[in-house]
C-alpha cells in the first residue's frame, strides 16, 4: 500500500517477491493511497478510498502481511497520523495479518507539498510509535537527502526509476524475509525482467 512513490517501486517488488515464491498484490494508488484523512478534502477523499480498497483486498486476497509505505499525502497533525496508523495496525491484526510500516524515501518538497511539509516530517515518528507494528526506516537505504545520489530519485526528485526500484525491492525483500522467515530470491533472478518496461518508468523519463 502507498502512493505513486510506492507505485513506482511496486513492479520491482512484485518481481522480487514472486521470484521468492511470495504472492503479491499491488494496492498502491497514484495521487492518494493515504490512510490519514487529515483536514484537507483531497486527503479525506484519498483516505476514504484507501480504507474501502483495503477492506475489499482483505476479503479477497487475504494477505498474511500488509506493507504500507508512508505516503506524501499522510497530511494532518501528529495525533491524526498516529490514530490512522494505529487503526491500520488493528485492522491488520483483526484480519490475521502482520503490518509492516515503511518510511517514504526522501523526496523533493515542491510547491505542492510545501504547505504540508510539517505533516510529512512528523508522519514517520507517528508510524514508528503505532502499536503492534513492525516499522522499517528506509533512510537506511536512501539516506535523507533527495538530491544525493544515494536517494536514487528520478528527474522529478520524487519517484524512482528502475534502478532505484530494484534497490528498494532488494532491501525490502531482505527485511521482510528477516521478519517473516522466508529467503528472498537473488536479484540476479528477477532484476532485469519484464517489469523494467513498465509504462510508469517511461512517463517518469527513465532511461
Amino acid at each position: 500500500m502507498g502512493d505513486s512513490i510506492a507505485g513506482a517501486q511496486a513492479p520491482a517488488l512484485e518481481a522480487a517477491l514472486k521470484a521468492g515464491g511470495v504472492a503479491f498484490k499491488n494496492a498502491t494508488s497514484d495521487g492518494g493511497g493515504n490512510i490519514v484523512a487529515g483536514d484537507h478534502p483531497v486527503t479525506a477523499m484519498g483516505a476514504k478510498d484507501t480504507w474501502k480498497t483495503l477492506k475489499a483486498n482483505l476479503a479477497s486476497f487475504r494477505p498474511t502481511v500488509i506493507a504500507y509505505q508512508i505516503t506524501s499525502y499522510d497530511w494532518g497533525v501528529a495525533r491524526q497520523q498516529l490514530s490512522a496508523y494505529q487503526k491500520l495496525a488493528r485492522t491488520a491484526e483483526d484480519a490475521g495479518a502482520r503490518l509492516v510500516l515503511v518510511s517514504a524515501p526522501p523526496f523533493k518538497i515542491d510547491e505542492f507539498f510545501k504547505p504540508h511539509e510539517n505533516a510529512i516530517k512528523t508522519a514517520p515518528a507517528m508510524a514508528a510509535k503505532a502499536a503492534r507494528t513492525s516499522y522499517l526506516d528506509a533512510s537506511e537505504l536512501w539516506g535523507s537527502d533527495y538530491a544525493a545520489g544515494k536517494a536514487q530519485r528520478a528527474k522529478d526528485g520524487i519517484h524512482s526509476c528502475q534502478q532505484g526500484s530494484a534497490a528498494f525491492a532488494t532491501w525490502f525483500a531482505k527485511r521482510l524475509g528477516e521478519l517473516t522467515g522466508f529467503t528472498p530470491a537473488a536479484p540476479s533472478v528477477w532484476a532485469t525482467g519484464p517489469w523494467t518496461g513498465d509504462e510508469r518508468f517511461a512517463k517518469l523519463g527513465c532511461g
